[in-house]
């Protein structure tokens, strides 16, 4: 059993990269890739928690692409963390990411529902500060019951609290994680909000672009939509990559390495993803 999609404190999880490990042995995952958004800051601490286990860890990333409709993320699978052009990259989309916060919390209290940029830092507790830190701190303030609701009302796409950030093209993140060693698979394509013909239609473009994968196996994949990306994978000989997208406490009643009890990834998966880097090479 694999898991190639988790999440740490460096980006919006709430389990350090060790702990993510310890978990991952604990429930007999023998892979794990951290793939967090935007960030390769925590696969230092991977690699090492790592090496006195049974589990092999992956160096990964999660990059937000642009997306007209929805949401569209490439995660990026044995990459150079150290690649002085990714970091680069991806310093500029953190730097957005912190001027974005700023102006969420600005159209909060215009909103009527006032926080401290001190109420949000104490939620993030020293982590990277995200969105979920401000519901976390919303909830607090007693404004909404729960995070998601505070995501439903405000903080999701759409919503009135909700501030876009620079993205990168599809070509562009592909691109990146290509030429930092690694290959490039698309996340939950179902958050990507496009009819079954145009959807396939774009993932034949992404293929064109470079993409080396399709995330098939997820935990909140039903099975119709599983079976429907796994034929679009075999049609674009494209690898059918999975993970839980695990995010510690954010996501409570999901598991590494089964989400919420029916996922398996199958362990075959990884060997096809190494291939994959070979032949990019």
């Amino acid at each position: 059993m694999i898991d190639l999609h988790t999440h740490s404190i460096y980006s919006d999880g709430t389990n350090t990269p060790a702990e993510l490990v310890a978990m991952a042995e604990e429930r007999g995952v023998c892979a794990l890739a951290l793939t967090d958004h935007d960030t390769v800051g925590g696969i230092p601490k991977l690699l090492a928690a790592a090496e006195v286990t049974s589990v092999e860890a992956i160096s990964g990333i999660e990059l937000s692409a642009e997306c007209d409709q929805g949401t569209m993320h490439i995660l990026g699978y044995f990459i150079d963390h150290a690649d002085p052009v990714l970091l680069e990259k991806i310093a500029k989309v953190q730097t957005s990411r912190g001027e974005r916060n700023r102006e969420i919390l600005k159209k909060l209290n215009q909103l009527g529902f006032p926080l401290l940029w001190e109420d949000i830092e104490e939620q993030a507790g020293g982590d990277v500060v995200g969105r979920p830190h401000i519901a976390g701190a919303w909830v607090e303030r007693g404004h909404v019951k729960t995070k998601k609701t505070a995501f439903d009302r405000l903080l999701g796409k759409g919503r009135p609290g909700y501030v876009d950030r620079y993205h990168y093209s599809s070509k562009e993140c592909i691109n990146m994680i290509h030429a930092a060693g690694g290959v490039s698979a698309l996340a939950h394509p179902a958050t990507i909000h496009l009819s079954d013909p145009k959807l396939r239609l774009l993932i034949g473009e992404l293929k064109e672009q470079g993409l080396g994968g399709i995330e098939t196996y997820y935990a909140e994949h039903r099975p119709d939509n599983r079976k429907k990306f796994m034929k679009w994978a075999a049609e674009l000989d494209l690898v059918c990559t999975g993970g839980t997208d695990f995010h510690g406490g954010n996501t409570p009643d999901l598991k590494i390495g089964t989400g919420f009890g029916q996922l398996r990834v199958p362990d075959e998966v990884l060997e096809h993803l190494k291939a994959a880097v070979s032949s990019a090479v």
